[in-house]
């Protein structure tokens, strides 16, 4: 039977406002490490030292996942490794670790619990709110790190930022907060690089701002000392004294010269040079990079509900329906608006359809009434819907359907036929569901121009 109450232990000190509770202290992390695991962690430590403390713990296996606090000042490595700071009520750090248990166990009985992918939206979903940070570090040739990542990573070689843009564009995680905008060599992809000035021409490094200037008579353009001869103003190529700036001579704009080739310009080219690789770049052909933090999206707080490998509970049922990832969805029901505005006539339709207590129900039932039920729903679903027909699911309540091709009259054709659906919901077990529906046809119902995000944002404010 399951601990009503978590086994907590102190590292570093007897943290003052849980005096009145009985806490296991542990002075140094090996002797920590050395005792059978415990539930949750509280780091009486300087944030220098319980940063340290955290990327030990984290990629250690007891504690990869559980919940560790800290009870001093944080770093911004302890933010986005930790838990945050320690609640000082014992009671509401149970709360918390009660319902991180209730999640760990579904992660624990995923067969898919041992993919970096599963272990990363496990631990964000474990945690309400929970992100994947980005930490400024001089160190890395990036500026920038996850440590989150680097520590679940395990002995994996993992790419922070390529596995994070794989996520995003799958679907499971979606861009924060940016931070940071920063640019990267072409060659290596460093981030370590020095902007120079060099001369236009040969691109010469040794430059000089110079004043010149310019003789009406022959057009000679020289450094001013040139000029000079006898405290007089005297063009050396021509012999003609200037004495009136304006009408016999005049200060052109171009102020700097180029030691080596004696070239004369305005302003100076910039180039980047990387540090690591020594490579040269206009900084108009260095790579962009935005730093950012991540979280879980909807999609991704979904399949970790419902198993993480994406064949467990009713994922199996709903995928017979030709279910897409969210940013699979969106791309194509952009595509069809680009169709329906440019090329007429051209149709399509959205149909939402929420399915009210569905989640809530399924767990009542029971693993095998539910998934029983569940299946019993997709069937009339699929005879409902066409080979043509496109789904995804946002929620588990909440199914898209995309229809190409129909019109509003074939619109209506469909939603009579979802009153078979409708017919699963007056069983007594499973009362309580109730079906809403909503939908559009392009392109008479189209706001503007409105891409796929805002119009199943428009169509989801009718479902609720």
């Amino acid at each position: 039977m399951p601990n009503p109450t978590p086994r907590i232990a102190v590292l570093g000190g007897l943290v003052s406002s849980h005096s009145g509770a009985t806490l296991d202290c542990f002075a140094d992390l090996d002797s920590l490490l050395a005792a059978p695991s415990f539930d949750v962690l509280l780091l009486d430590q300087p944030a220098a030292i319980a940063s340290r403390a955290l990327r030990t713990l984290r990629a250690e296996s007891p504690y990869r996942f559980q919940l560790i606090y800290c009870c001093r000042e944080l770093d911004d490595t302890c933010i986005a490794l930790s838990d945050g700071p320690a609640p000082a009520d014992l009671d509401e750090l149970t709360v918390r670790w009660q319902l991180w248990q209730s999640r760990f166990a579904r992660f624990e009985q995923s067969p898919a619990r041992e993919r970096f992918e599963s272990r990363v939206l496990s631990w964000l979903w474990m945690r309400a709110s929970a992100q994947v940070l980005a930490v400024r570090d001089p160190q890395v040739a990036q500026h920038y790190r996850y440590p989150l990542l680097e520590a679940l990573a395990g002995e994996e070689l993992v790419s922070s930022f390529a596995w994070l843009g794989l996520m995003v564009q799958q679907d499971w995680l979606e861009e924060g907060e940016m931070l940071d905008r920063i640019r990267l060599c072409g060659e290596c992809g460093s981030g370590r690089l020095n902007f120079v000035d060099v001369c236009p021409e040969c691109q010469a490094l040794s430059i000089s701002r110079q004043p010149s200037l310019h003789c009406f008579t022959c057009g000679h353009v020289a450094p001013q000392d040139a000029f000079l001869k006898n405290a007089m103003l005297l063009c050396p190529n021509c012999l003609k004294q200037l004495r009136h700036i304006g009408s016999d001579y005049d200060r052109p704009l171009e102020n700097y010269c180029c030691r080596g080739c004696q070239a004369f310009f305005v302003d100076a080219a910039v180039q980047a040079r990387c540090m690591d690789c020594g490579l040269a770049h206009a900084p108009d052909r260095l790579r962009v990079r935005e730093i950012r933090h991540y979280r879980l999206t909807e999609a991704g707080r979904l399949r970790c509900r419902q198993g993480l490998d994406g064949q467990a509970g009713d994922i199996s049922h709903f995928s017979r329906l030709n279910l897409l990832g969210g940013r699979t969805f969106y791309d194509l029901l952009n595509w069809q608006l680009q169709i329906a505005r440019r090329y007429t006539p051209s149709t399509f339709s959205v149909l939402g359809l929420r399915f009210v207590n569905l989640d809530e129900t399924v767990t009542r039932l029971g693993e095998h009434r539910g998934h029983a039920f569940v299946d019993s729903l997709v069937a009339r679903l699929q005879e409902v819907l066409r080979e043509t027909d496109r789904c995804s699911r946002s929620t588990e309540e909440i199914l898209w359907v995309m229809l190409p091709q129909t019109g509003a009259g074939g619109l209506n054709t469909v939603k009579q036929r979802l009153g078979q659906v409708a017919e699963l919901f007056t069983a007594p077990e499973v009362s309580s569901i109730s079906l809403r529906i909503s939908s559009l046809t392009a392109p008479h119902d189209l706001h503007g121009d409105e891409n796929a995000e805002l119009l199943l944002a428009r169509v989801a404010s009718e479902l609720t």
